[in-house]
């Protein structure tokens, strides 16, 4: 009798917590709804209907969902490694050759370049796709210059396709009267515009719909698996596939490793039209520096994205393990126009919600609700990984990683970037660089010229350091000034397998 009363007692106590929690959901639901009406009613007519559909319409599903999820993102015990066909090595992809007819399969692409990002970690205002990386180049001339090559050694014409955020879209759009003479079309469209949400109270922080002042860190852009709302909200979704086009090829402007592949593409085109392959993930072998990146995984009978910000905490260390999950995904991805179309129109495109805690400059704590773009591989059907070489990830997102792309390491050629028939060995040096460098014009003051790198293994610089002109790096170099001492690297230095440390000062008589 006993037995059977602490049953019902406990049957009774889940029921009520869950009512209790169902109850709390609606009241958040509603009080949203309310502060979100309040600041649509701050804007013009015009600007509340744009805001409303563009915006606001998406963050509240976003916001439903959000408070739907129950404890992690996903079950560990369902993990497994993708089946061997769902990723394919490259190789295999290249030996089937090229079409007779490459410009037909190019007519059916696009290329959307990510580019809502401001170079502010690098110390720059502004995009961070204007950063000049290579002989006054920036992303943004590199990438159109790409695409200009296959238009006109190809007589195709495949257009560029930026999404902006309101952070860069300005900007971007001044700059783009340059290439008006170049052989590419140009499209932009921006990505949504969502509120921050205190931590607390889950409530938008801002005050009116504008961005001035204080209210301009009430705004984030939210992640880049907006790209499929945003796109078809643009009108382009629907403009491109009346045009022709079939894929889009999607990738960073910042990984300068992310040029078209004719392989793929053909892959992609030489499918037949009932097993037409939707989505393909590029993915590469993952190193030691890569432990954070996003993974494939086999989650109930889907592949799927896995991102170190769905992982539950004691699993962590087992999802940055090099030896279970050898891959991670490059966020360079090829995907089905119409399928985008079906999946956007069926609204079944469930991406898993991010969220990223901030802490703004006065100490207020807030989230913002994000998705990943890679995350709607598990909607598409008959969705592939290609394991690629580490030459298509090339990511700029440090002074060391502009160090490695400035040097002789890497020639260009037609905007792309490939490494130097003159190094030995296939791999990147691992370069680091520490906080005196941080800063691009910091990192630029600090080396008369670039030196050469091409028989380079490891650099390490620490401190106060210089470089002259035409200094040689080779082996392992490590070189640490300690606080309050300079190392000025004489020009015409050779250093191989050296560690210099102390105080060096070479000064002008």
């Amino acid at each position: 009798c006993v037995c059977v009363c602490v049953c019902v007692c406990v049957d009774l106590t889940v029921g009520a917590m869950t009512e209790f929690q169902e109850k709390l959901r609606q009241q958040h639901e509603d009080s949203m709804h309310r502060e979100l009406q309040a600041l649509l009613a701050t804007a013009d007519k015009a600007e509340a209907e744009v805001r409303k559909l563009k915006d606001f319409d998406g963050f509240k599903k976003l916001f439903h969902r959000f408070l739907q999820v129950k404890g992690p993102a996903v079950d560990w015990a369902k993990i497994n490694r993708p089946p061997e066909d769902s990723i394919q090595p490259y190789d295999r992809i290249k030996s089937k050759g090229l079409p007779d007819d490459i410009a037909a399969c190019l007519n059916k692409l696009a290329v959307v370049k990510l580019n809502g990002g401001l170079g502010t970690s690098m110390g720059c205002k502004g995009p961070k796709s204007l950063i000049s990386v290579r002989n006054e180049n920036t992303f943004l001339d590199l990438t159109v210059q790409q695409i200009e090559h296959l238009n006109k050694a190809f007589k195709a014409d495949v257009p560029l396709v930026l999404m902006n955020s309101f952070n860069t879209d300005e900007d971007t759009k001044k700059i783009l009267q340059k290439y008006k003479h170049h052989k590419v079309k140009i499209h932009t469209f921006n990505q949504s515009r969502y509120p921050r949400i205190n931590k607390e109270s889950l409530l938008p922080i801002a005050t009116n719909i504008g961005m001035a002042g204080d209210n301009a860190e009430a705004w984030y852009p939210p992640g880049h698996g907006d790209v499929y709302a945003s796109f078809q909200n643009s009108g382009l979704l629907d403009k491109l596939i009346g045009e022709g086009k079939e894929y889009i090829f999607v990738s960073n402007i910042d990984n300068l490793g992310a040029t078209v592949d004719l392989f793929i593409l053909n892959h992609l085109m030489s499918q037949p039209a009932d097993k037409r392959c939707e989505f393909i993930m590029e993915v590469t072998d993952k190193t030691r520096a890569d432990v954070k990146g996003g993974t494939l995984i086999q989650y109930e009978n889907h592949l799927r994205l896995l991102e170190i910000a769905q992982v539950p905490k004691a699993h962590v260390d087992e999802f940055k393990s090099v030896t279970k999950f050898k891959i991670f995904n490059t966020n360079n991805l090829w995907i089905s126009l119409p399928a985008m179309k079906r999946l956007q129109q069926k609204n079944s495109m469930d991406l898993e919600i991010i969220v990223n805690p901030k802490t703004l400059d006065g100490g207020l704590n807030v989230i913002q609700l994000e998705t990943a773009v890679g995350a709607a591989i598990k909607s598409f059907d008959n969705a592939l990984g290609v394991n690629v070489p580490r030459s298509r990830f090339l990511p700029v997102k440090t002074s060391s990683d502009l160090l490695l792309v400035m040097s002789n390491l890497y020639s260009l050629d037609a905007g792309s970037l490939t490494m130097s028939r003159m190094r030995e060995f296939p791999t990147t040096p691992h370069v680091k660089l520490g906080s005196s460098f941080t800063k691009v014009q910091q990192f630029l003051a600090r080396f008369e010229s670039i030196p050469d790198m091409l028989e380079l293994d490891h650099l390490t610089v620490s401190g106060d350091v210089t470089f002259g002109k035409n200094v040689s790096l080779k082996g392992t170099v490590i070189i640490i000034a300690n606080h309050g001492d300079r190392i000025d690297i004489p020009a015409g230095a050779m250093l191989e397998n050296k560690i210099v440390s102390g105080n060096l000062r070479i000064l002008d008589h």
